[in-house]
């Protein structure tokens, strides 16, 4: 019998098992592909940036002096609004924070997480899938499939981080609510003349917003949205056409673009599912909730996820108490609703907002961009929200060490 067992080994799944190393916990950790293959979609060669607060859940879980070294500090960050005046800029000295954020390669994350949990008591069950649960009072048993052969395991708590289109969500009858934005990503690592100087771009166009995220190697992170119908013409495009519909798009604030590397993209939409709690199994991450990439929220809640439910789990063993016991689980889902109901407000209203191509609208936002920039309060609290800060911290989430 398992105390924990973590379906999905993503980044999110791959944070809780690293999350609950210092615990006298029994934990099992389910994964599809060979854990630290480079053809695990979660750790390929895209980007994510990770907000101060996210270093803060990572510094607790003692990775944090393993990942400095290979991230990119955003310094300062800079919004705009395509075809009008006014930007707002939010800098890392004005909040007396080393960075704002860091932006990290995702193959550099996995490369980390595989490192740390190879040396833990955690089991890594790779290559399998989870085909079928089933819950009992006391337990959760999963059937799994792993090279050909059918096992079942028993677990107190079945964590599910199983990714935006989860079928264990499915199996337990776990609803969704979806907003397809009707637009697309496409992402790539870009260069330019410039020195990058950590700055971070977010740039909002008629059809979407444009980010570009300091990376090492004098690269940027490039997330460029697209509405769905157009993102085909511009995937087409010679590489130097794109950089030249690219440089059009975003200006010359950071010089002349004179590289791209592989371009990708993936459909935008928000999911949410309508609880996050099933008897004895709890959803984290994407399989809870998939946002716009706006702003750059998605990982840094659910590492939030993770930094709670460990939290409670940390209390449950050091009172040899049930891990998935209906209290706890309770007290998990009501804990997190005030920071997905902020976060999916903010990115949604960001989407929306700068989405729509009004003239009246634009010189609105356009005073809003300027009023941020100019009025301390509500830069502070745009910045704190950027940064991943505000109501209740887990211990993770303060940057300290869980302890059994």
């Amino acid at each position: 019998m398992w105390d924990v067992v973590i379906v999905g080994g993503g980044m999110v799944g791959a944070s809780l098992a690293l999350a609950l190393q210092p615990l006298q916990l029994k934990v099992a950790l389910i994964e599809a592909v060979a854990f630290g293959s480079r053809s695990q979609p979660a750790y390929d060669d895209r980007s994510v940036a990770l907000s101060y607060g996210s270093s803060l859940i990572y510094q607790g879980m003692g990775i944090w002096q393993q990942l400095k070294t290979q991230v990119a500090p955003i310094k300062q960050i800079h919004v705009s609004d395509r075809g009008y005046f006014g930007a707002t800029r939010i800098k890392a000295e004005q909040e007396s924070v080393p960075a704002l954020g860091y932006v990290v390669e995702n193959r550099v994350l996995g490369q980390v997480f595989f490192d740390a949990l190879a040396v833990g008591q955690l089991e890594i069950i790779s290559p399998a899938t989870v085909y079928e649960l089933e819950q009992k009072p006391d337990y959760v048993e999963v059937k799994i499939e792993r090279q050909g052969l059918v096992d079942s395991l028993q677990s107190k708590l079945l964590v599910i981080a199983d990714g935006a289109k989860s079928p264990l969500r499915e199996q337990l009858g776990i609803e969704v609510k979806e907003r397809d934005y009707q637009q697309t990503a496409i992402i790539a690592n870009v260069s330019t003349d410039q020195p990058v100087q950590g700055i971070a771009y977010e740039r909002f166009t008629s059809s979407g917003p444009l980010a570009l995220l300091p990376l090492t190697q004098e690269r940027y992170s490039l997330v460029w949205t697209h509405k769905t119908t157009e993102v085909e013409a511009s995937l087409n495009l010679s590489e130097t056409e794109f950089l030249q519909k690219l440089q059009q798009t975003f200006g010359y604030r950071q010089g002349r673009f004179i590289k791209i590397g592989k371009r990708s993209s993936y459909p935008l939409s928000l999911v949410k599912a309508a609880a996050e709690v099933q008897g004895r199994a709890v959803l984290i991450g994407n399989a809870s909730h998939t946002l716009h990439p706006v702003a750059g929220q998605g990982l840094n809640l659910a590492l939030r996820d993770v930094a709670a439910l460990s939290d409670l789990l940390a209390m449950q063993a050091q009172q040899h108490s049930d891990c998935g016991a209906a209290e706890v689980l309770a007290v998990y889902q009501a804990a997190r609703q005030a920071d997905y109901r902020r976060v999916i407000a903010y990115t949604d209203s960001l989407v929306r907002l700068f989405s729509t191509d009004s003239t009246l609208l634009g010189h609105a936002r356009a005073g809003g961009l300027l009023a941020v920039d100019r009025i301390a309060p509500l830069r502070k609290l745009l910045t704190q929200q950027s940064m991943g800060l505000g109501l209740r911290q887990a211990r993770l989430a303060r940057g300290l060490a869980l302890r059994s």
